[in-house]
C-alpha cells in the first residue's frame, strides 16, 4: 500500500502562530510538536488568525499554516475549518477561550493546554469581562472536552486543571524542549546586567524587574537591564522606567533576532521572569544554556518546574520586596551566581523539541488507535522506517515516536493506567499503550544516563508539498524578529 494513502491527518487549532506580533514560547511549542508530526509522516495543517507578518497560507517545515479570521474571527472560522477538513485527529489548543471543537466534530479531540488563566483574566479584563473569561475557562472548557486527553508541559498545571474537573489519569505532561544555545561572541558583562524577555503586556509584571533596577542603583550606578520583547503595554512600562529614574539603565531592545536575543541572555548575570503565570516558561530555559540563573515567583504555576530553587535559580514569594531582595542578593554573590548558573545549564540540557515531539506523538499516536475521522476503524497496517536514524513507525492511521525523559506521563499512580482504560472504555478508543515504561522500540535511539535518560530523538526535516496559493518557508520563524516568550 503505498505510503501516501497512510498519512493521518492532524489539525490544529491555535490562536497565534510563531510569526504573529504576539507569539511567544507557547506557539513556538505548538510549532515543534506539529513539525515532529509532519516528520514522521502525518499530514498536519496548523490553522491560526491572520496577521500582516504572513501570507494567509504557507508550508513551514511540512506543517501547512492556515490563517483566516482575527483575534475574535478565528474561532468560528476554526469551527468551519474542523467540519471542511474532516481531520483523523484535532488538536485543540486552548488559550484561555475554547475553540469547542467537540461540538462539530465525533471523532477524537486531543487538547493542548499551556497554563490556566485564573490570575490573568481579571489582571487583562477588570473584573466583570474577568470573571465572564474564567467561567469560560473554569466551567464551559471543562464539561466540552469532558470525554478529551489533554496534553500539558508542567505537573503545576496538572494539578490545576484537576481542580477543574479534568481527571489526572486524563492529563499527560509532555515538557517543552529548548533549542541548543548557538555560540556567540558574546560573554557575561563586566557589570551587572539583568534581562527579562517576553511579550510586553500587564501579566508578565516587567515593572517589577524595572523597580529591581531602581531598588539597587545606588549601590550599583551602573546596573542595566534589556527588555527583550514587544507588546501593547510597552509605552507604560518605558514611562514606569521614567517614574523610577531609571529610564538610561532599561533598555527596550523589542523584537530581535534569534541570534541577538542570545547574545543579550549570554551578557545577562541574572534573568528575571516575575511572570504572574507560567506553563512551563521557555525563556527559563534559554536563559539556563548561558549559565544564567533566574529569579522567579514561586506561586506562576511550572516555573517552580523549570526553576530548582536553591539549585538553578531563586524562586520567592509573590512580593514585590522579595523579588527585589533575592535579585540583590544574586548580584552580591558570584560564587553563588556561577554554581547556580552551572547547574541550570545542565538542567537544560536535558530538554529537546526532538524528545518533545516524539512524546507528542506517541499521545497523537494513542489517541488515532482503530480511530477514523469519523469513528470508523481503520487498518493498523505498519510501515517500519528508520527516519535519519531515529526511532520511528510508520502505520495507518497511527504515529509511534520513542519517548522518554522530560516527555513522559506523570500522571499519580492512582489514576494512572486503570483511569486510562476507563477512559478509553467510555470514548470507544482501543487501548494502546504508549507508556515510557511499554514503548515500542526499534532502530537507533540515542540515550544519555548523564541526562536522566532522555531520549536524543531526531526529528528529520520533511517538507511536504505547498499548495499552489501557498508560499513556501524553510523554517517557523526563520528570518523573523521574535522573542521567545510565553503567554
Amino acid at each position: 500500500m503505498p505510503i501516501a494513502d497512510a498519512r493521518p491527518s492532524v489539525l490544529f487549532l491555535n490562536w497565534r502562530d510563531l510569526d504573529h506580533p504576539e507569539g511567544g514560547g507557547s506557539e513556538r511549542y505548538v510549532h515543534r510538536v506539529a513539525e515532529g508530526l509532519a516528520a514522521a509522516g502525518a499530514d498536519v495543517t496548523l490553522f491560526c488568525a491572520a496577521h500582516d507578518r504572513a501570507p494567509a497560507e504557507e508550508v513551514v517545515r511540512g506543517v501547512r499554516v492556515v490563517r483566516r479570521g482575527g483575534r475574535f474571527g478565528v474561532y468560528p472560522r476554526a469551527l468551519l475549518q474542523v467540519r471542511r477538513a474532516r481531520p483523523d485527529l484535532v488538536v485543540d489548543v486552548q488559550n484561555g477561550v475554547p475553540f469547542g471543537s467537540t461540538l462539530v466534530r465525533r471523532g477524537p479531540v486531543l487538547v493542548l493546554l499551556h497554563h490556566v488563566h485564573r490570575e490573568q483574566w481579571t489582571v487583562l479584563f477588570g473584573r466583570v469581562l474577568g470573571a465572564l473569561g474564567w467561567f469560560l475557562e473554569s466551567r464551559v472548557a471543562p464539561r466540552l472536552y469532558r470525554r478529551c486527553r489533554y496534553v500539558t508541559v508542567s505537573g503545576a498545571t496538572a494539578d490545576e486543571l484537576a481542580g477543574l474537573g479534568v481527571a489526572r489519569g486524563r492529563t499527560t505532561i509532555v515538557t517543552n524542549g529548548v533549542d541548543p544555545a548557538p555560540p556567540v561572541p558574546a560573554g557575561p558583562a563586566p557589570g551587572p546586567r539583568l534581562v527579562v524577555l517576553g511579550r510586553l503586556v500587564p501579566h508578565k509584571r516587567v515593572e517589577r524587574a524595572i523597580d529591581a533596577v531602581a531598588a539597587w542603583s545606588d549601590r550599583w550606578p551602573d546596573l542595566q537591564l534589556d527588555v527583550v520583547g514587544e507588546g501593547w503595554w510597552r509605552a507604560r512600562l518605558v514611562a514606569h522606567a521614567q517614574q523610577r529614574g531609571v529610564a538610561d539603565r532599561v533598555h527596550f531592545h523589542g523584537f530581535v533576532d534569534d541570534r541577538r536575543k542570545h547574545e543579550l541572555l549570554a551578557r545577562a548575570w541574572v534573568h528575571l521572569c516575575p511572570s504572574v503565570k507560567e506553563g512551563w516558561g521557555i525563556v527559563v530555559t534559554e536563559a539556563a544554556g548561558h549559565g544564567v540563573p533566574t529569579v522567579a515567583h514561586r506561586s506562576a504555576g511550572g516555573l517552580r518546574e523549570s526553576v530548582l530553587d536553591g539549585r538553578t535559580g531563586v524562586l520567592v514569594d509573590d512580593d514585590p520586596a522579595a523579588f527585589e531582595a533575592a535579585v540583590g542578593a544574586l548580584l552580591a554573590d558570584p560564587a553563588r551566581r556561577a554554581r547556580l548558573g552551572a547547574a541550570a545549564r545542565a538542567d537544560a540540557a536535558r530538554y529537546t523539541w526532538a524528545a518533545t515531539a516524539a512524546a507528542f506523538s506517541a499521545v497523537v499516536d494513542r489517541e488515532l488507535a482503530g480511530r477514523g475521522p469519523a469513528g470508523r476503524p481503520r487498518s493498523a497496517a505498519a510501515v517500519l522506517q528508520d527516519l535519519d536514524g531515529a526511532a520511528g513507525v510508520r502505520r495507518r492511521g497511527r504515529l509511534l515516536a520513542e519517548a522518554g525523559g522530560p516527555g513522559e506521563d506523570h500522571a499519580d499512580a492512582e489514576d494512572g493506567a486503570e483511569a486510562d482504560r476507563r477512559d478509553e472504555a467510555e470514548d470507544g478508543l482501543h487501548v494502546f499503550s504508549l507508556g515510557v515504561r511499554r514503548v515500542r522500540r526499534s532502530a537507533t535511539v540515542i540515550a544519555d544516563p548523564a541526562t536522566d535518560n532522555v531520549a536524543q530523538v531526531t526529528m528529520p526535516s520533511v517538507t511536504a508539498p505547498a499548495p499552489t496559493t501557498a508560499a513556501t518557508r524553510p523554517a517557523a520563524g526563520a528570518g523573523a524578529a521574535t522573542a521567545s516568550g510565553t503567554r
